[in-house]
């Protein structure tokens, strides 16, 4: 798929499902993305600076901002999605929040200054967007020197023996849990991005490629998701 086709396709995705998006991300996670997510919640709140400021990337329906706004009022965050519908449901679940802005914006051309940000974050976006490495050099570009980008996401399992079960689970059952009939087609796209995405080793060298620094790595189901991190 060419780059402008995947921008528009996975466009119209996330404009189709944004209603039920949050109750279908628990159920194809069987209720695990919310320990996912709080693995980098819990590292925005930790390792941020005082005062700081985050810029969430495909920040889709906001969990990460908001419960990092939460847990740290002292931040000033940003969510940025390419998705005004996206956008509505995140702006619904923070209206008590005063330290978190929404912006409708591409990750690819983001219209932020340089330095602005403490830390920049993506969680289960980085596949979705139809560049990766663009991607990555805008959350560098606009984040302070010493600032870190984090990346959350689904990836192929590293172990050989799990890559079946996988496999069926993403490619057969995930879709009925997650969209039904209705957007059955939507959700196997899950499948095909992840198939499609960067092995885990790849988005790190993609990392030191781009010069970042002390560089780490979470890794949970297997290495279904993984969380890498690095300094600017």
């Amino acid at each position: 798929m060419k780059k402008e086709e995947k921008s528009k396709y996975v466009y119209n995705i996330f404009q189709t499902i944004s209603q039920t998006y949050d109750k279908g991300n628990n159920r194809i996670s069987l209720g695990l993305q919310k320990d996912w997510k709080n693995i980098l919640i819990e590292k925005l709140k930790t390792e941020t600076q005082k005062r700081g400021s985050i810029v969430d990337i495909c920040c889709g329906t906001g969990d990460i901002a908001i419960n990092s706004a939460k847990l740290r009022n002292d931040l000033q965050i940003t969510g940025v999605d390419f998705s005004p519908a996206m956008l509505v449901e995140a702006k619904n679940k923070s209206k008590s929040l005063s330290n978190i802005t929404w912006l409708c914006a591409d990750a690819l051309s983001l219209p932020i200054s340089n330095e602005t940000y403490s830390a920049a974050c993506i969680s289960f976006g980085l596949r979705n967007t139809s560049d990766y490495e663009q991607t990555l050099l805008e959350m560098k570009r606009v984040i302070k020197n010493d600032g870190i980008i984090y990346c959350l996401d689904s990836f192929v399992p590293d172990k050989i023996w799990i890559q079946p079960f996988y496999k069926f689970y993403f490619k057969y059952i995930m879709p009925i849990l997650g969209g039904g009939k209705t957007n059955y087609k939507e959700y196997l796209w899950l499948y095909k991005s992840t198939h499609d995405f960067l092995r885990k080793n790849d988005l790190i060298y993609l990392f030191k490629k781009l010069g970042l620094k002390d560089i780490k790595c979470t890794t949970r189901m297997f290495g279904a998701c993984v969380l890498i991190q690095g300094k600017k």
